[in-house]
């Protein structure tokens, strides 16, 4: 029978002990670590991106909360990043509202264009215009509401200032199309000047009114089931009269 070597056995578990790693139960280490928690936290974007990221979370918060509640730490918080993301990408609050104007008035040029586009008819093409200006504004109230809110945009920058240009544009060339002429939106006649401020001022009036709720009176007094729609089309179809005194 072999003789055990105590000392060697002794040796083997003290060299078998020293390259186990140790349990530990301290709290401090099972604890995550503040840095991690937050990093997973927020939304990893590119850096491209978080431009974009950071306007469609403005336009969630505007239209969730109004222009009331749209601050620069909403945004950040709403897409999920820091709170100085927005700063570094639009200044302050003011730039942010009219880089959110311009993403507006993008859409709705783009509305405007798909809708002129889908037309079949002469009246249908004269017509789909002011529908898409009166839908867009019922589906998009909040980012409508900056659009037209001058005091807080600032048009010297070149994103905003050349999506409004833009808007004012195809309205000049739909006000061309129906007087079948073309109009410059550099140099205006005052004919011209006057048929423009005419179907803007119209069809503005009448969105604003729609979506401050003050139609429903007149709406009350139609024949059951008749719609805003409708009573747009009726004015814009109806004619002008004028009558001279005797």
């Amino acid at each position: 029978m072999a003789k055990i070597d105590t000392k060697t056995d002794t040796k083997s578990e003290t060299a078998r002990s020293a390259r186990a790693p140790r349990k530990t139960t301290s709290t401090a280490a099972s604890r995550p670590r503040r840095g991690a928690a937050s990093a997973k936290s927020e939304t990893p974007y590119h850096h491209g991106a978080l431009r974009e990221a950071l306007l469609q979370a403005a336009e969630r918060v505007l239209e969730r909360d109004g222009l009331a509640g749209l601050t620069l730490r909403a945004v950040a918080r709403e897409a999920g990043v820091s709170h100085a993301a927005p700063t570094h990408h639009f200044g302050d609050l003011n730039g942010l509202l009219s880089e959110l104007a311009a993403a507006g008035f993008r859409q709705f040029n783009a509305a405007m264009a798909a809708s002129c586009g889908a037309a079949t008819t002469p009246l249908e093409a004269a017509l789909a215009r002011p529908k898409a200006y009166v839908a867009y504004a019922q589906a998009h109230p909040g980012m409508y509401s900056i659009m037209f809110r001058t005091e807080r945009l600032d048009y010297s920058r070149p994103s905003l200032h050349e999506a409004a240009e833009a808007s004012f544009a195809g309205l000049a060339n739909a006000i061309g199309m129906m007087r079948q002429e073309q109009i410059s939106g550099d140099a205006l006649t005052l004919s011209q000047g006057a048929a423009i401020a005419r179907a803007w001022s119209m069809v503005h009036g009448f969105t604003m009114l729609l979506l401050d709720g003050r139609l429903e009176d007149i709406l009350g007094r139609l024949p059951e089931g008749t719609t805003a729609e409708q009573l747009m089309e009726a004015m814009l179809m109806a004619p002008v009269a004028t009558k001279h005194p005797a």
